[in-house]
């Protein structure tokens, strides 16, 4: 009996430790940065600078940090390239398909009719904050966003200048007042097999539906009389991570990306920035997640490109975070030919979103003891570094005959 009661003890005692709301993230506070960026310097602006054309020694002159790294990736196949370690040709026309359409859909942006005529002889319709945002929300949730948020627009959410595009080099000014973001889901199975096709496949498939939401979202408002701009892959003039994380949807974890309470990073962002009144969403950010990202490190662990760094977060432009190597990002994407996601597929957050890991998610959000142990029966479970998944049967397009 004594042996009974001492077991039952010990038990009840270990779910007290586990259970207990002891979060122990105090230390990790969220800081939003303080100075703009200019999109020329992000390497994926970086990669459509041209050898021998004014623009590319210009920037290289004024960066020659850069010039090596940017140098060597262009000597790589390159992104969707048949020449790349992982070329699919079923997948990769899948995501060259999804891509021409987001390019088309910028071309076109502006070209989307409203009734502006209609509008001007009435005015704006006034609008309720509350109600037009539940709206909104509602609306974009029943036709495939995951989730939606709402935040006033301020300065560091913009980048300072274009770096891509007819506007390169221009400034960028806050025009509007109110920003909000929106995210969809990326496929679980499609991203297990990362770094292969699928992932590219599947990351070009939710860019497309983000730019498509984002974009009806934008029409939608100016139907009702204000301004508003979509901001999609390859024409953004904000950067969405900080505008999501001001929105309520999430905080930046150590791989950069946005980790959300239910998916993680697998997520795509787009932003409609509006002067259309709007209610703001609670945009307290979530610590623990980054307490977790402290202790974890899977996805540095499995980075084919080292490019995600192993130690704590370090002071940048007056700010805690974590810094990639965007250099080695890429320029292990225009070797692979796809835009990897390997960081994403094993992140404990990313596990699909049922009973089991909420349960997971919750405790990891509440207890500091149960924190530490789900990082080590998520390697003993998934493994510290997951098997690549082979690619899906009906991916394969190949007559063998």
């Amino acid at each position: 009996m004594l042996l009974v009661i001492i077991i039952l003890g010990s038990f009840a005692v270990t779910l007290l430790v586990l259970f207990l709301p002891i979060k122990g993230a105090r230390s990790f506070t969220y800081q939003s940065p303080s100075n703009r960026v200019h999109e020329a310097d992000a390497v994926l602006s970086r990669r459509l600078l041209n050898p021998d054309t004014k623009a590319y020694e210009s920037y290289y002159s004024q960066h020659p940090e850069f010039k090596l790294a940017d140098d060597r990736s262009r000597q790589a196949p390159g992104l969707l390239s048949d020449k790349s370690r992982y070329f699919h040709p079923g997948t990769f026309a899948a995501a060259k398909a999804n891509f021409k359409i987001i390019e088309t859909l910028n071309s076109s942006q502006s070209e989307i009719p409203v009734t502006e005529k209609a509008n001007l002889n009435r005015g704006k319709i006034k609008v309720n904050p509350e109600k037009i945002s539940q709206f909104i929300s509602q609306w974009l949730k029943q036709t495939g966003a995951h989730s939606v948020g709402f935040t006033r627009l301020e300065e560091y959410h913009l980048y300072s200048h274009k770096g891509r595009g007819p506007r390169s080099g221009k400034p960028i000014k806050k025009i509007h007042d109110h920003a909000i973001a929106i995210t969809v889901e990326m496929d679980h199975r499609m991203l297990q097999s990362a770094p292969e096709g699928t992932s590219v496949m599947e990351s070009s498939e939710q860019y497309l539906r983000s730019g498509v939401l984002a974009l009806k979202l934008a029409t939608y408002i100016k139907e009702l009389g204000y301004k508003a701009t979509a901001h999609i892959d390859g024409n953004y003039e904000v950067i969405c991570p900080l505008v999501a994380v001001d929105a309520g949807l999430g905080i930046v974890g150590r791989m950069g990306l946005l980790m959300t309470p239910k998916l993680g990073p697998r997520v795509r962002i787009s932003v409609v920035t509006t002067n259309m009144p709007l209610a703001h969403s609670d945009s307290k950010p979530d610590t623990t997640t980054l307490h977790f990202c402290h202790h974890c490190k899977k996805c540095a662990h499995v980075c084919p490109a080292a490019a995600i760094p192993y130690g704590p977060r370090i002071t940048l432009d007056g700010i805690d975070r974590w810094q990639i190597n965007s250099e080695k990002c890429y320029h292990f994407w225009t070797l692979s030919g796809t835009d990897c996601g390997t960081c994403i597929t094993v992140c404990p957050y990313s596990h699909p979103d049922d009973w089991f890991h909420r349960f997971i998610r919750w405790a990891i959000k509440n207890n500091l003891v149960f924190r530490r142990l789900a990082i080590k029966l998520d390697d003993i479970y998934y493994g510290r570094k997951p098997q690549i998944r082979p690619l899906p049967n009906w991916t394969d397009i190949l007559d063998k005959q």
